[in-house]
């Protein structure tokens, strides 16, 4: 397990190195000096977030195992690192199509091999050496140091998206009504401008205007892949998530359990998420062929159910699911079995479901969907926060620790232990802290 800190040096130091690996790689093309950079420091910050990914995830993978999550992880970082500039830039920055067995030019087999080796020796190697070199750095100086950086990436981030966006001649404009410095700031603005967009065009030659986007009907409600379907489709693919697990445990082990993720009603986070980050990730594939679907919804529902077992356990310190009885799983945390499950609901969701649920959500009124759905959001979001602290407290009961505010009594009187474990009964302690974890059944957030 990484503290913050480390964890925060980790991403700084991968994301240093991933630059490093990129301009080389550039210059050799290139035969000259090119930041390859996301933003206009020296950092790849997707190296650093797939680094990070990799070594938290992968706790307790070895060999062959620990080279396929991080093929995988690395992939998923790139593939939505890709999406994501296309969506915010309008812009596509890389592409692999001139290259065999790629997924629309964002990833291809080859480029994800390779992150799966750097993922390997990251993990094997790389993460001892940089701890042990952090341990030589004093502790005030070190804090120092990460926080400085963290500022400065954060305004980095922030003004490469205003100005590359184009969102940052907005504030120009009102510059120059309200400010005496107004003409300096325009011309280093526009200065500073020129140079990212031109180190962006140096850095990424194959950068292309993404396909426009078809224009929004503004009489219909929520109509495409807008804001408010993607929030309805998440309360929705919730609610269904845990009336879908409800059914199954009790056909599978013939008990009613609860699979609800919140203490307020029956939603489970994890499968409206899925659905809507899917549908907003692959709205765009849904015509695809099936094969396509269920191939692409098997890895990544995978990686995605991986990730959210590990975030749960470093969070909330429970294990809420354990696939170690199942065959094929991977540190019981994802098996082949439910990675199929997850390939076989992308082909119906997309297939079947989503244009039925999408034709219902675009027929609600204009007015009344937009306030359901600020209300909904509302509601989540507290039930969430309460959700959290209740977990949050229940595991300091389990480490006997007495409440010492107002607030923690409240929660020990509505959420006291037997209510806890009505809500969550396979949330286990994790594997370390003294308590086996459990193997009967799967309980998702």
């Amino acid at each position: 397990m990484f503290s913050t800190n480390e964890l925060l040096w980790l991403f700084f130091i991968y994301s240093f190195g991933g630059w490093i690996l990129e301009t080389a790689l550039a210059v050799i093309q290139k035969k000259k000096f090119i930041n390859r950079g996301l933003i206009t420091g020296p950092f790849c910050i997707m190296y650093g977030l797939a680094a990070v990914l990799i070594s938290v995830g992968s706790k307790g993978l070895t060999g062959i195992w620990l080279f396929g999550f991080a093929v995988i992880a690395a992939t998923a970082v790139e593939w939505i690192g890709g999406h994501l500039i296309e969506k915010f830039f309008g812009e596509r920055w890389w592409d692999y199509s001139n290259i065999k067995r790629n997924l629309d030019g964002y990833i291809c087999l080859p480029v994800s091999l390779f992150w799966g080796v750097l993922g390997f020796v990251t993990v094997k190697w790389g993460n001892g050496i940089v701890v042990d070199l952090l341990r030589l750095i004093p502790g005030l100086i070190g804090n120092i140091v990460i926080l400085t950086l963290s500022v400065l990436m954060v305004i980095d981030i922030l003004a490469s998206y205003l100005l590359l966006t184009g969102k940052s001649k907005q504030l120009n404009k009102w510059e120059m009504t309200n400010n005496k410095f107004a003409l300096v700031s325009s011309r280093l603005r526009r200065w500073i401008t020129y140079r990212i967009e031109k180190r962006i065009y140096k850095a990424y030659p194959k950068k292309e205007e993404a396909q426009p986007v078809a224009a929004v009907d503004k009489t219909t409600f929520a109509y495409g892949c807008s804001f408010y379907k993607i929030m309805l489709l998440f309360f929705i693919g919730a609610f269904l998530g845990d009336i879908v697990e409800t059914i199954f445990c009790r056909m599978t082990t013939g008990v009613w359990m609860s699979r609800s993720s919140v203490v307020w009603g029956q939603f489970s986070v994890v499968w409206g998420l899925a659905i809507a980050m899917a549908t907003a990730m692959f709205y765009k594939y849904r015509n695809r062929e099936d094969r396509f679907l269920f191939g692409v919804g098997t890895l990544l529902g995978g990686a995605y159910e991986y990730i959210c077992s590990v975030f749960t356990e470093i969070a909330f310190g429970k294990v809420f699911w354990d696939y170690s009885k199942i065959p094929f799983n991977l540190g019981g945390r994802v098996n082949l079995l439910f990675c199929f499950f997850w390939g076989i609901a992308a082909v119906v969701w997309f297939k079947k479901m989503y244009p039925l649920v999408s034709k219902w959500i675009e027929k609600i009124p204009r007015r009344i969907g937009k306030v359901t759905t600020w209300i909904l959001i509302v509601f989540m979001s507290c039930d969430m926060a309460v959700s959290c602290m209740a977990l949050a407290r229940y595991e300091e009961r389990e480490n006997g620790t007495k409440p010492d505010n107002e607030i923690q009594v409240w929660l020990d009187e509505n959420y006291n232990n037997d209510v806890m474990e009505k809500i969550y009964p396979n949330a286990i302690r994790k594997a370390g802290d003294g308590a086996p974890r459990k193997t009967d059944g799967e309980q998702d957030l």
